[in-house]
């Protein structure tokens, strides 16, 4: 659970003095996220139902079959890009940035699966911590020869946190990496009036309902029809929950998060991760496949819509 904010000033004060010179408006945003966070993590853990069999759903939605060729690109890839990492001396897992999860291997290849069949032209991605996610969203985009990720990363105060930002990505992908220091609800909106369209988004950033909701609503008002969105951590806080009972019109996947050694502070062990597909044009429908369990939750709403950064280190 986060410190309150009077116990991360006692405690850092060089780097709140540091922060408060250099930008006074972050500062109070980060003590006031911290406040947020430290409450919503009180309440009871928020418990969805996976689907253990989201990727074969997935893969059927988008048209193609499963298991799939992109599939096997990631599974070569993935090692090389968790072992570059280690590499570094940098631990893999859960808790391993600042006490904060990386990207795990179901949520990055459902994302990747994405990014290689929707070949996306727009993408955004909030929160980097040591940019697995952004590593392969880069090299989809690469294989497909289109598309462009725009970040929003509130740096850490952490000189040493803040140097592990994004380690999975080289520095010969960079050019094509397009950051925004900041948080996201500073961030996003000017972001989404340049570009007026997306085509994927990634929430990754701070896991609070507020924060969750902020970015969700914004990005599904400029989401186009046929693009997706992944939400990470749901179990953490209630904003997909909420989102869900706020919007309609759209179809969403709960997978299982597969990290790299078992996450003790979440009631699986592992956490939880959604998708989340904007029709293309046909009115959402329940949706029924044969492979899908019936345990499985797979949750389709109907209707039209309403339209409406890493976390601080500790």
């Amino acid at each position: 659970m986060p410190d309150s904010a009077i116990h991360y000033a006692l405690h850092y004060p060089k780097r709140l003095a540091g922060a408060l010179l250099n930008d006074p408006v972050g500062l109070m945003e980060r003590l006031h996220d911290r406040v947020v966070q430290q409450r919503e993590y009180r309440s009871p853990i928020h418990i969805h139902k996976a689907n253990p069999e989201w990727e074969c759903i997935l893969h059927d939605r988008l048209g193609f079959p499963q298991p799939c060729g992109m599939q096997g690109e990631f599974r070569a890839l993935w090692p090389e890009v968790v072992e570059l990492v280690r590499k570094q001396g940098v631990d893999v897992g859960p808790a391993s940035f600042a006490g904060y999860n990386d990207g795990d291997a179901a949520l990055v290849r459902a994302i990747w699966c994405l990014v290689r069949h929707l070949k996306p032209v727009q993408i955004v991605e909030t929160g980097v911590a040591h940019g697995f996610t952004s590593r392969l969203i880069l090299e989809a985009r690469a294989r497909n020869g289109c598309g462009q990720l725009s970040r929003i990363d509130r740096p850490p105060l952490d000189p040493e946190i803040r140097r592990r930002v994004g380690i999975a990505v080289p520095a010969s992908m960079r050019s094509d990496w397009h950051l925004l220091a900041g948080s996201s609800r500073r961030c996003l909106p000017n972001l989404f009036s340049r570009l007026g369209t997306i085509d994927l988004f990634i929430h990754d950033s701070l896991h609070t309902e507020r924060n969750v909701r902020f970015e969700l609503d914004r990005a599904w008002a400029v989401l186009r029809p046929g693009g997706a969105m992944v939400i990470d951590d749901i179990d953490s806080n209630a904003g997909f929950s909420s989102f869900c009972r706020g919007f309609t019109g759209f179809e969403a996947l709960v997978g299982e998060a597969e990290p790299a050694r078992p996450d003790e502070r979440r009631f699986n062990k592992k956490g939880l991760f959604a998708i989340v597909l904007k029709p293309s044009s046909a009115p959402a429908r329940r949706y029924e496949h044969p492979c899908a369990s019936a345990g499985g939750c797979l949750e389709i709403r109907q209707g039209s819509t309403n339209s409406e950064g890493v976390d601080v280190d500790g």
